[in-house]
């Protein structure tokens, strides 16, 4: 792990010389647009530093957890909602105003915490794109894309393994759940990540939705509907889009007045569907759990690549899940790689990362990674040639 580590570093460190060759033929200091993306990071006020940044594995560890927790006295039901911020870098919260929705899920007994995105933490080299697919996917199963497969956008995941949003209406942790997005690379076509869950959930007739709206305004009002009946989804998945499509088109920057306008958009829908949820008739009796995050940065008008503009982003919690300390990048933890029953774990110390990979069965009932035998096992026999020959067990 230290070796591939240090090759990974060497690797970042050749990319960003690189960057930087290039910023100063185009007139841009690159070391020094670090230095202040640093120090915008820092002014946010994160719980942690870029050296102890969670992986966004947290964000199913976080949902997992808290569905499998008791409920609270007095509380009858739980409910989970996820507000995305497609593209949201982790300096934009310099921008937060004193309605922010983000400091008003963050406040007031909850944590606000840098986070990172693309495998692993910087400044070693990604490992997965910082795209939308992987990011969004790492966080709805829990694992990196070594394990889920979507390194990059335009790959359909395979059902090995499925989302949250599957699973805990599958086992019945929960009744129901719904995604609820405008971009088309989700789940609308068939080189898109979801469409395989998608037709497995409809085959099942599970109560899950997987909605797509024509753009943000029309995901908002998805989510404040659901939010707003009687019997809502339990568990929300939401991604909006303003600072991503704002970014592509003039730069994902802070300083960029067109981006500063697509936060605030951003902030000010969640602030709506925050409302509607403490409106609710039953809110008194229901255990919620509301989380904002960001599949990844950006740098320029992209993203994508290995610089810390792109592979750092918040995760706000109303709820305080996140143990911040050493992660598996730092030096100190000897990981045992996750297996069928076990997530990743620190061999000295018991850290864990990411969830266990599951089972996965082929057509004969049996786990193609560590032989276990499923349900549908059936025990092979072996037939005797003939009368003189002896049936072996």
């Amino acid at each position: 792990m230290a070796i591939l580590n240090f090759f990974r570093s060497i690797i970042a460190w050749i990319i960003t010389f690189g960057m930087f060759i290039y910023g100063s033929f185009a007139g841009v200091n690159y070391f020094d647009l670090i230095g202040k993306y640093k120090k915008n990071v820092e002014k946010v006020g994160y719980e942690n530093t870029m050296k102890t940044a969670v992986p966004q594995t947290e964000i199913y560890k976080i949902i997992d957890t808290f569905l499998k927790d008791k409920l609270p006295e007095g509380k009858t039901e739980k409910k989970v909602i996820m507000i995305g911020f497609d593209g949201c870098r982790a300096d934009a919260l310099t921008l937060t105003k004193e309605d922010s929705a983000i400091r008003r899920v963050s406040g007031n007994g909850g944590q606000l915490v840098l986070a990172y995105c693309g495998g692993v933490n910087y400044p070693a080299v990604n490992t997965q794109a910082t795209s939308t697919a992987p990011g969004w996917c790492t966080m709805l199963t829990g694992v990196w894309a070594d394990v889920h497969g979507i390194k990059d956008n335009g790959v359909p995941k395979s059902n090995d393994h499925l989302t949250l949003l599957t699973t805990a209406v599958e086992d019945g942790t929960i009744d129901s759940s719904a995604f609820y997005v405008s971009w088309g690379g989700h789940f609308s076509g068939e080189d898109t990540t979801y469409i395989n869950e998608k037709k497995y959930i409809e085959e099942k007739d599970l109560a899950v939705k997987f909605v797509k709206a024509d753009d943000d305004a029309g995901t908002k009002a998805n989510v404040l509907n659901d939010v707003k009946s009687e019997n809502c989804s339990d568990f929300i998945f939401s991604i909006l889009e303003f600072c991503d499509h704002t970014g592509h088109g003039s730069g994902f920057s802070i300083k960029n007045p067109e981006y500063q306008k697509a936060f605030q958009d951003a902030e000010d829908a969640a602030n709506e569907i925050i409302d509607a949820i403490e409106s609710r008739a039953t809110y008194s009796t229901e255990d919620w759990l509301i989380l904002m995050s960001s599949d990844h940065g950006g740098y320029n008008t992209g993203h994508g690549g290995p610089t810390m503009m792109e592979r750092y982003i918040h995760i706000a919690a109303n709820k305080k899940y996140i143990s911040i300390g050493a992660t598996s990048n730092e030096s100190g933890h000897n990981m045992a790689p996750a297996t069928c029953t076990k997530p990743s774990k620190c061999r000295n110390c018991g850290y864990t990362e990411g969830v266990a990979l599951g089972h996965k069965f082929n057509d004969k009932g049996v786990c193609e990674r560590c032989g276990a035998k499923g349900t549908n096992y059936v025990e092979p026999t072996t037939k005797p040639v003939d009368d003189d020959t002896p049936h072996v067990d």
